[in-house]
């Protein structure tokens, strides 16, 4: 799948949060209006359209008509060159005349031997990625960048057809969001095409810029903040780690996994409780975080506190416990990751996580790529989360 998009402009929110919503957190769409009925069937609107009259107006009769040579004309489009604001009226002027829209971009295209426009991978389907508020705060850093230097933006999956999209898009550099169990095969392709590549949380061995996150070190941070409450049975609800995205057990070579998020993540939390039960989510969504902590609370000694990868699967934990009675953080305590609002929370849940800047890591993956199309060394950069108790986290003592 691959959805072409204009620029986006900047100013996403990334907010706090509050309690879940039985019904899907808010995740539900509502069908579309304006169905037929057996007495009024609904009938497509069918019109003549008369072909075009004439050609394409071309910039050299925009030139001749506003007086100017075609260069002069050139540079009003392009904006590249010193043009008076007299002159620059004047082509306008004769161009909304003639009806033109501007130099063709396939021939631009054809001149420079760039179709600028980035290519943008987000690591699962569209349908999750937009429910993602991490993905969209990261697209709106990258669309912000882009914007500037007037470069289109391709989004892609690495999910059914948009794998195969992958070797044959039109793009002058690839970004991939969010490093999901096939980058390695995605950043195979794109090398051997020769197309810059910039990776967002992935292995530096892989090639290309990279933009990380200190995963390990942040994960850590609540297995400590846990284990200083007293916290001796700790489970974790972690991303998806293999190709297949399949939700149950962590497969047995999960360190060698290329998805290094969700490894950093697992990583931290053993660093300090090394025995802690894993279920893997086959996506970051908090229908995958309700059924994970489904099976987390049905075993005999179910866990006194939940490690959750993304905030979206903290949600879905909670009201997993919430389903069984359970108290949130009286009988479990539930921390998570992203510090993001989750739709359908209410006040009352102020989710303890670790806040990641994501609209910056965006802005910095932007910045690589634009670093790469100017043949110029993509600067590496590694942000940090940043703590935030919420009240999700208390007991045992």
């Amino acid at each position: 799948m691959a959805v072409l998009l204009v620029r986006a402009g900047s100013g996403h929110r990334i907010e706090r949060h509050g309690r879940i919503d039985s019904k899907r957190a808010g995740l539900s769409y509502p069908e579309p209006r304006g169905r037929s009925t057996d007495d009024e069937r609904a009938a497509p609107t069918r019109r003549n359209v008369e072909p075009r009259k004439s050609p394409r107006p071309t910039l050299a009769r925009v030139a001749s008509r506003a007086g100017v040579s075609p260069s002069t004309a050139s540079l009003v489009f392009s904006g590249s060159g010193p043009v008076s604001e007299a002159t620059k009226e004047r082509v306008l002027r004769a161009a909304s005349e003639l009806d033109y829209a501007g130099p063709d971009p396939r021939a631009r295209s054809l001149r420079r031997g760039r179709s600028g426009i980035v290519g943008v991978v987000v690591d699962e389907r569209m349908l999750h990625a937009f429910r993602d508020p991490i993905k969209i705060a990261m697209l709106d850093g990258i669309a912000d960048v882009l914007g500037g230097v007037d470069a289109g933006i391709l989004l892609l999956t690495e999910t059914g057809d948009g794998a195969g999209l992958l070797a044959t898009a039109p793009v002058d550099a690839m970004i991939l969001v969010g490093c999901s169990p096939s980058v390695d095969d995605s950043v195979a392709v794109l090398r051997r095409r020769g197309v810059p590549v910039v990776v967002v949380e992935g292995l530096s061995e892989l090639g290309g810029a990279v933009i990380s996150l200190d995963n390990r070190e942040a994960s850590r941070t609540l297995a400590e903040h846990l284990r200083e409450l007293g916290h001796e049975r700790v489970a974790v609800v972690s991303l998806p780690f293999a190709k297949d995205r399949r939700r149950g057990a962590i497969p047995a070579g999960w360190r060698s996994s290329p998805s290094i998020t969700p490894v950093d993540r697992l990583l931290g939390v053993q660093d300090v409780f090394p025995d802690a039960s894993v279920v893997a989510a086959a996506a970051s969504s908090v229908d995958e975080g309700v059924a994970a902590g489904r099976t987390l609370l049905e075993g005999a000694e179910p866990p006194t506190a939940v490690v959750a990868q993304s905030d979206l699967l903290a949600a879905g934990v909670i009201l997993a416990a919430e389903e069984r009675g359970l108290r949130v953080p009286e009988d479990l305590s539930v921390v998570g990751f992203d510090g993001v609002q989750v739709p359908g929370l209410a006040a009352e849940y102020d989710l303890t996580t670790m806040a990641q800047p994501a609209v910056e890591k965006g802005r910095a993956a932007g910045r690589a790529a634009v670093a790469l199309l100017a043949d110029e060394e993509a600067e590496a950069v590694c942000f940090h989360a940043v703590f935030h108790r919420g009240n999700t986290s208390a007991p045992p003592r």
